[in-house]
């Protein structure tokens, strides 16, 4: 089981409650999983129109259980921005 850090930003940062949490986990699932545990309510809503990026690199379509994470590594949580 890998151990990282979860970041979140804008409106998930503000769902959670706090910027950033450590994950436990083998994969993106997994860590969404344990997040949508310590944080039912808004999060979870949230959650499901985020992006996600793990140590730098877009999730995209790719299934969450596919998605290994690295041990030190770091998921960004990336809801949609308004503007451009």
């Amino acid at each position: 089981m890998a151990a990282g850090t979860i970041r979140y930003w804008a409106a998930a940062k503000a769902a959670a409650g706090i910027a950033e949490e450590p994950y436990a986990a083998e994969n993106l699932a997994e860590a969404l999983d344990a997040v949508r545990e310590r944080h039912p309510g808004e999060l979870v809503r949230v959650l499901q129109r985020c992006s996600f990026l793990v140590d730098g690199d877009p999730v995209g379509t790719r299934d969450h259980e596919t998605v290994r994470l690295a041990e030190g590594g770091t998921v960004e949580v990336l809801p949609p921005f308004a503007g451009g």
